[in-house]
């Protein structure tokens, strides 16, 4: 099953998180500052939320690299665990490594490392806390010595979202990102867990003390997207990131974003020629179906797909979680999975259709989909007759009925390609990760959408789906 709602899908929670930072691993994307002095190297806390991209590969979220023999570094590993590590070859490497996987491409993650090496007992000098949570299960543990000087607040070039030698790129988004310097702290003074679901959420933290090398990243100014508001004045310089990479999906409020994970049932193909980036928002698709991470069984609910290159074999709807929605219309050759259900526009001379379980074939619908058109998708899945509308370029091509498919089954937004060339489709549930001008919001504020949003609908993010879903 496809679906995974992720942390903090909950309606409301006080404290709100206005942005993140959108990076991606294919663009060299990452921040950077220079510090004039040392800060402790002894003491210190670093705090962040995260929502991955990419699994697979080793992807540095923070650190410094000095040298081939210095260096400090929190990162995902190649098989998805996270790891903690200080090289220094005088005095001994310290890291840790976690059993658990970090694999979940639709949930952020708040990571809390503290370190005060001046304890006297050991095991007080390092703690990992997920979503408030001590990790205590590691595959190494190598524990610092009393007065252990690590290479973090050094006056060093300290990165974010790469290891310092232009390898290792961070893919994913990054929210709330926090360095004290001169304070192990533990979560409570980053978050809480909400008293009605028991979800851990962020809590503000420009109240806290940061030290003469800390910082706070909010990311809310998309002119200065490395801007410290700690007070401290320790901005990062921006490496390849723009304003479009400021993003709305944040840890208070978890917008849908394509699945890469998620492989084609009941079909021979497994992905391999299905390839996400920017946050899994672009998508480059040869033959194969692409689904949102978010699952819809009731609710009025909109998104927008933009086509960005090779548009004749685009089919864009949705399916349900037996999907392959190429097989599924009618235009390619594996078999259809069982209980497979599917509905699409299709790009190539503008036809749509309905299916259920063995590909009813197309019926005339709308007009043809050409590159740089925007087609909007509004999901009517509360109606008595239930329906979908497609539009392009803002111009409605008329209500799909779709009564026959619903019956308690959950819908995936969904993109396809019966064709053997490449088409690139990028994907908004609201927070697009192209130039959008549109400035569309659903009723409740959110998005930024090419055409006004039909009244009653609304955007793909968890606020939205603990209300209406």
């Amino acid at each position: 099953m496809p679906l995974i709602l992720g942390t903090n899908s909950i309606k409301d929670t006080g404290y709100e998180v206005d942005n993140s930072l959108r990076f991606d691993d294919g663009s060299s994307d990452y921040l950077s500052r220079s510090y004039s002095s040392a800060g402790n190297q002894k003491t210190f806390t670093i705090s962040y939320w995260v929502k991955r991209s990419l699994n697979g590969v080793s992807q540095r979220t923070f650190g410094n690299y000095s040298s081939s023999s210095l260096g400090v570094v929190a990162n995902f590993n190649s098989n998805n665990t996270l790891q903690f590590y200080n090289r220094n070859t005088s005095t001994g490497d310290k890291y840790f490594v976690t059993n658990r996987v970090f694999r979940d491409v639709s949930a952020w993650y708040h990571i809390v490392i503290a370190v005060d090496t001046t304890q006297a007992t050991s095991s007080d000098r390092t703690h990992l806390y997920i979503n408030g949570v001590e990790e205590t299960s590691f595959s190494e543990n190598i524990v610092p010595p009393l007065n252990y000087v690590y290479q973090v607040n050094d006056n060093v070039t300290h990165y974010i979202g790469q290891r310092g030698n232009n390898t290792q790129y961070f893919d994913g988004y990054l929210s709330e990102f926090v360095v004290i310097d001169g304070q192990q702290l533990d979560p409570t003074s980053f978050g809480e867990f909400d008293e009605d679901s028991g979800i851990w959420k962020p809590i503000d933290v420009s109240g806290l003390t940061f030290g003469t090398n800390g910082f706070y990243l909010d990311f809310e100014d998309s002119s200065a997207l490395g801007n410290d508001v700690s007070g401290n004045g320790n901005n990062f310089t921006v490496n390849n990131l723009t304003s479009v990479d400021q993003s709305t999906d944040t840890c208070t409020n978890n917008f849908a974003t394509g699945n890469p994970i998620a492989s084609q049932a009941g079909s021979a193909q497994s992905n391999s020629l299905l390839t996400f980036s920017e946050g899994n928002l672009l998508m480059a698709d040869n033959s194969e179906t692409g689904i949102a991470n978010f699952g819809l069984s009731s609710g009025k609910w909109f998104w927008e797909v933009k086509v960005i290159a090779d548009q004749d074999g685009l089919i864009i709807g949705a399916c349900n979680e037996h999907f392959n929605i190429n097989a599924e219309l009618g235009y390619n050759s594996p078999a259809s999975a069982t209980g497979a259900k599917a509905f699409g526009y299709y790009g190539g001379n503008g036809t749509a259709t309905v299916s259920v379980d063995d590909g009813s074939g197309f019926g005339s619908y709308g007009s043809a989909i050409a590159v740089n058109n925007i087609v909007s998708v509004a999901l009517d899945l509360d109606s008595a007759d239930q329906s979908c509308t497609f539009y392009l370029n803002g111009s409605s091509q008329g209500a799909l009925d779709i009564t026959n498919l619903s019956s308690g089954e959950s819908y995936f937004p969904a993109v396809g390609n019966w064709s053997a060339s490449d088409v690139s489709t990028s994907w908004n549930f609201g927070s697009p990760q192209y130039s959008e001008s549109g400035g569309n919001s659903d009723g409740n504020g959110y998005g930024n959408f090419s055409m006004a949003v039909p009244s009653g609908y609304y955007a793909l993010n968890t606020k939205n789906l603990a209300e209406y879903g």
